[in-house]
Parts: structure tokens; C-alpha cells; sequence
């Protein structure tokens, strides 16, 4: 295990960075400040080793005002909440509108902002706490949280994810790397492969419909391999909505345990990552909203610079009665894993 000092936040509290490796050379670079990945070294087709994710190269850019989510974990609620309010138990919960009229990712100080509590690290594995106390960004109940990266000798990074509350409340995790498996340029001429029938269209805010929709016949329809960019432009609704991909998609699960949710290549570095997941659900987002940012190594990110797959429960399922719950409720345990494979051809 490699530790070293991160810096240190606005009000003195030390952010440390923990790099995990195995034994084919990969390498997992995670920062207690929103659990996020800073860096993922995989090799190539010829092996030479490249950083696939999108972030910065100091705490004080992650802190910044341009900062989109790089590689952070996302809580209390992962992805959009229409209008910021729900009802639980027959209270209505006001939370913070931080994306235009809507609730997004845990609100103004969501798990992506906190410093997590470091709670086991050894050279492959890295544990993670945190206390979102009753109240915070307007949720209710204690909710206790440990999220566990492990780095395996089959390529993978794993992340557990587990909470319990003390009172009702709402509760989808994930993470929010933004992935580039060619290390530069756009990811439109990565093939993507989504293992979804049906997806949830939105209206012009981003929020679910409640409609569940067929990918057959529309751009949405990652069944076999297709690049990024071949349908992005077109004049279709659901693009124009987002700007591009920025979609959930409805997963063909095969029992309660890890199912393959996308697959990516990028052909001319050879690299593959797969996602399997527990989760119903994928968010697909295509990086449409990147500004214009100097990234690691003073890289120049911008529009569509990298993409995310954000494992999760449906998008505004507090006000969607026929998706899937996020309630958590005293005595029971949340429990979700999603696995990264990396390799080459």
C-alpha cells in the first residue's frame, strides 16, 4: 500500500491519497476526499500503461468550481430528484435544487464534498466510511456508510457499497468516473455495448417520465457494439434533451448477483473495460456538459473528453412509484457491488 499526504481542506482537515496495485501492473490511485479516483493505470495492447480516468492533479482543482463529479463516490442520492422534494411516510423532504429546478447527486455538499474516514487499507484494498448525519442536505436519518474499492490479480477494481439508518430514508450510491480508455482526445470512437432492451426517457429537465422504452429502432440502442459518436448528432428527442447520451438504462439482470451492465472497447489502444453490477440500472452519460478544463498533466478536457457508467437505482425513483425503491429502513442493510474488468486485445 502507497499513502502520502493529498493536502488539505478549506478548514484544515488532511486529505490523504491511497494507491492500490496488483501484480499485472495495474494501478488505483483513491483520495479521501469523496472517495474519488484520481487516477487508473491499465496497460494497453502492447502494454504500456496509460491513466483512463478524467481528474485533476491537486486537491485544490478537485475543490474548484469546475470540478464535475471527477471520479467521486455520490450520496445520499445518485442522479436527479425532479423539483428537490419527495415524500416519505407522508413528509414532504425539501432538498437543494443544484440542477436547475431539480435535486442533483446528494445536493450542494453530497458525498463527492466530505472527507471519508479511513477504515481498513492494505496494498490491494481500500475501505471508506462516513456518518451523513440526520438532516444533512435535507434527508432524513443517521445513515452509517462504508464503501470498499479492492484492486484483484483479475484486473478488477471492485466497489462495495453498504449503509444502514437509524429512520426511513433514501439511499443510491455510486461513483462517477469519467473514462477514457484511449488517454486522449474524445470518447466518440470508443464501442460501447450496453446490455439493455429499455431505457428511461426524459423530459427537457433530465427527469424520468416514467415510461420504460424500447432501444429497438433508436440511437439508444447499445445492443451490439456501436461507437460513441456514430448516432450523437442525431435530431432525435431524447439526445437533444441531454445533449447527447445522459440516459439510465434498464438492465437485463440474470438473478441477484453481478450482471454484466456495458462493455467498452477502444480500438486503437485495444483496451476493454466491463461493468457488472448488482444494481437495475446504468446511467450512460457521454460527457456532453464537460467545459473547457486543464485537466492531469495539463491536459485540455472538454466536451465529451470522457464518459461515465454510473451503476444505480432509476433517476427521481422517490416520485416514481413504478420503479424500483430507494428506501432504506431501520434493521435492513443496503448492499450494492460493481466491479470494473480491465484487459486488452
Amino acid at each position: 500500500m502507497n499513502r502520502q499526504e493529498f493536502g488539505k481542506t478549506p478548514d484544515g482537515t488532511a486529505v490523504e491519497l491511497y494507491t492500490l496495485a496488483n501484480s499485472h501492473g495495474i494501478e488505483a490511485a483513491i483520495m479521501t476526499y469523496g472517495g474519488t479516483i484520481v487516477s487508473l493505470n491499465t496497460p494497453d495492447r502492447a502494454g504500456r500503461s496509460g491513466d483512463i480516468v478524467l481528474g485533476f492533479d491537486s486537491l485544490e482543482e478537485y475543490l474548484g468550481g469546475d470540478n464535475p463529479y471527477f471520479g467521486a463516490l455520490i450520496g445520499r442520492y445518485g442522479n436527479r430528484i425532479a423539483k428537490g422534494r419527495f415524500t416519505l411516510n407522508g413528509v414532504e423532504y425539501k432538498l437543494a435544487q443544484n440542477n436547475g429546478a431539480n435535486h442533483l447527486h446528494g445536493g450542494l455538499r453530497g458525498f463527492d464534498k466530505v472527507v471519508w474516514q479511513v477504515n481498513h487499507a492494505d496494498a490491494q484494498s481500500l475501505e471508506l466510511g462516513y456518518l451523513s448525519r440526520d438532516g444533512e442536505e435535507g434527508y432524513p436519518g443517521n445513515l452509517f456508510v462504508t464503501v470498499r474499492f479492492t484492486l484483484t490479480d483479475d484486473d478488477e477494481l471492485g466497489i462495495d457499497y453498504s449503509a444502514t439508518t437509524d429512520r426511513d430514508t433514501l439511499v443510491n450510491l455510486t461513483s462517477h468516473s469519467y473514462f477514457n480508455l484511449a488517454c486522449e482526445g474524445t470518447n466518440l470512437n470508443h464501442l460501447m455495448a450496453i446490455n439493455a432492451d429499455r431505457f428511461t426517457p426524459v423530459d427537457a429537465g433530465l427527469i424520468p417520465t416514467g415510461e420504460f422504452a424500447s432501444v429497438a429502432g433508436t440511437p439508444f440502442d447499445f445492443r451490439q457494439p456501436t461507437a460513441i459518436g456514430a448516432r450523437i448528432d442525431q435530431d432525435d428527442e431524447q439526445l437533444l434533451a441531454g445533449g447527447g447520451y445522459d440516459h439510465n438504462f434498464v438492465l437485463n439482470r440474470t438473478g441477484d448477483g453481478l450482471s454484466l451492465a456495458a462493455r467498452v472497447t477502444e480500438p486503437s489502444t485495444g483496451r476493454v473495460l466491463e461493468v457488472f453490477t448488482t444494481e437495475p440500472g446504468v446511467q450512460f452519460y457521454s460527457g456532453n456538459f464537460i467545459g473547457d478544463i486543464k485537466g492531469k498533466v495539463g491536459k485540455a478536457y472538454g466536451k465529451r473528453s470522457g464518459f461515465a457508467l454510473e451503476t444505480q437505482h432509476y433517476p427521481d425513483s422517490p416520485n416514481q412509484p413504478g420503479f424500483p425503491t430507494t428506501v432504506l429502513k431501520p434493521g435492513q442493510r443496503y448492499h450494492t457491488a460493481t466491479v470494473h474488468k480491465f484487459s486488452a486485445r
